[in-house]
């Protein structure tokens, strides 16, 4: 018997250098490595959302996972993260709005430096 699916979104985010070899191969972690904990075919991938802080200039997130061979049907988008006093520096962040099985325990991923945002929401 087949699961119902629901809409669900997923966190997460990468510290890296402002290197774009180093943006590409974190994003692609990152991505990675939310597909694999959530068991989650690219197929039921709807859209993903990056957040970047100020100080990441090299390479756009959305242009680092085509690059890297993911995503190549999906809908991207990129933005600046709003500065804030003390925040946490060469940080992207993603929201990824999946289908999932109807029930399923969401795992969010906080990798290289970036567990520190969200202990609570570590996968």
């Amino acid at each position: 018997m087949s699961r119902n699916k629901q809409l669900y979104a997923l966190r997460g985010a990468v510290q890296c250098l402002n290197e774009a070899v180093d943006i590409e191969k974190w994003v692609s972690a990152l991505y990675r490595e939310l597909l694999a904990k959530n068991s989650l075919n690219e197929a039921d991938v709807v859209s993903v959302i990056f957040s970047v802080t100020q100080d990441l200039d090299l390479l756009n997130p959305c242009a680092a996972l085509r690059r890297a061979g993911w995503a190549r049907e999906l809908a991207l988008f990129a933005t600046q993260e709003p500065s804030a006093q003390d925040g946490l520096p060469r940080v992207i962040r993603i929201l990824m709005h999946c289908y999932l099985n109807e029930g399923a325990t969401l795992r969010h991923v906080y990798c290289n430096g970036a567990e520190v945002l969200r202990p609570d929401r570590k996968g």
